[in-house]
């Protein structure tokens, strides 16, 4: 059985605890150390409990609280060789080990599958984890889906997806052009209609347990989400879960 919670998901930090058999793994850790304890306690989990780090890419909210947590608890660390070249750490004291983001491993009972992504960073990828028959994959800060994500997402039972803004919401901000451009560009982050447009091009008949994540606090509303992905999937709004900046979400479990 894989179970998966999350830390806090949005731009101020991002954590996802994935665990199955006797390995839990942490994905990403924007978090100060501190905090990171804190919200590992409030999950019934701390430092000792994890096998290691994966990292997605190397944005404050996704890596900003790695190194010092792996240096602290002797924690080793996956990521890509671009997203370890663009990381502003000397390495010193640090157990990194190179990834290749085509290509599977194993960490304890989980099997991990890391994919590329498109989004603006040196070498980012998202991860599907597989153990006991069942899938769960993760998928955010992301600009465009492609057909190979569209390939690895389809059949998992668990699915934690980006939602992170509305256009109009974005398009009426005070943001910058230039912001709004990124965001909303090939290689920014996945708008509303085009993460919904997503789980039409996927095999969704497995989904168990679906999570919206890493939502705009000023460019969208949790309602928004919850409705549109009610009405593309044909479920009660009570079956859809949102990742929010403050508790992420409690744990799920794929059985």
């Amino acid at each position: 059985m894989i179970r998966f919670a999350s830390l806090g998901s949005g731009s101020a930090g991002n954590a996802l605890l994935v665990e199955h058999g006797a390995t839990c793994l942490m994905l990403d850790c924007g978090f100060g150390l501190r905090e990171t304890v804190t919200r590992l306690q409030r999950l019934g989990r701390q430092s000792a409990d994890l096998a290691g780090i994966l990292v997605t890419h190397e944005h404050g909210d996704h890596v900003g609280g790695v190194f010092r947590l792996a240096r602290k608890f002797g924690l080793p660390i996956w990521m890509t060789h671009g997203t370890w070249g663009a990381c502003r750490d000397d390495g010193d004291g640090i157990d990194l080990r190179i990834i290749d983001s085509h290509r599977s491993f194993t960490v304890g009972d989980l099997e991990i599958l890391p994919f590329p992504v498109p989004h603006d960073a040196r070498e980012p990828v998202q991860y599907v984890f597989s153990g006991a028959g069942r899938r769960l994959g993760v998928l955010t800060d992301i600009g465009e889906t492609t057909p190979h994500v569209c390939e690895v997402l389809s059949g998992c039972a668990g699915l934690v997806l980006e939602f992170n803004h509305d256009a109009e919401m974005l398009e009426r901000s005070t943001y910058p052009i230039s912001l709004k451009r990124r965001i909303s560009g090939r290689y920014g982050h996945l708008e509303n209609s085009a993460a919904a447009a997503l789980l039409n091009l996927i095999d969704c008949s497995n989904l168990q347990h679906l999570v919206a994540a890493h939502l705009s606090e000023r460019n969208n509303l949790p309602e928004l989400v919850v409705r549109l992905i009610s009405e593309t999937l044909a479920c009660p709004p009570e079956q859809v879960g949102v990742a929010t900046p403050e508790d992420g979400f409690d744990w799920r479990s794929l059985v």
